[in-house]
């Protein structure tokens, strides 16, 4: 996947390549620079210098990735499982939607509604178009209520939307 490190790049070079581009946990960064073939004991080293200078942060990275998966129409129970996977650990999830809360907060049930608006032009006329809605919103990560809320709200005319 991945090419042999070169000789002349640092583990901290790779880094901050990759940051350049978009923000990434602190797992994900070590998963990529040992793969590029750096020492284990060398990449520790740096991501620990990193997240010193700020450059490198699972905080701020959370943060981002929430906002970013809110903005595709993704429901919590996803974006929950989507950090945790790269990484992050429970308290900074935690903290994460604590913070997006502070910050006037998500309404999930709306966000449901339109992202199952988005995809779909109507609730469906038969047992299975409706199964069909339900799935994705599921597979999307929307929780039982919120799908439930959708299913029955998504096109009625004074439905919220998300801004």
């Amino acid at each position: 996947m991945f090419a042999p490190a070169d000789s002349d790049a640092t583990p901290r070079d790779d880094a901050i390549r990759l940051l350049a581009r978009r923000e990434y946990s602190r797992a994900e960064l070590e998963g990529r620079l040992t793969a590029k073939g750096h020492d284990s004991a060398a990449v520790a080293e740096c991501l620990d210098a990193l997240a010193d200078e700020g450059l490198q942060s699972d905080t701020r990275f959370a943060e981002s990735f929430l906002r970013s998966r809110i903005l595709r129409g993704q429901g919590p129970l996803k974006i929950r499982v989507e950090l945790s996977r790269r990484g992050i650990d429970r308290e900074l999830v935690r903290s994460a939607f604590s913070e997006q809360e502070g910050q006037g907060g998500v309404d999930w049930f709306a966000l449901a509604c339109e992202t199952l608006r988005r995809r779909f032009s109507g609730p469906g006329d038969s047992p299975r178009e409706r199964a069909r809605r339900e799935r994705f919103l599921a597979g999307r990560g929307f929780d039982f209520e919120q799908v439930r809320h959708a299913l029955d709200h998504a096109w009625d005319e004074d439905a919220p939307s998300v801004p």
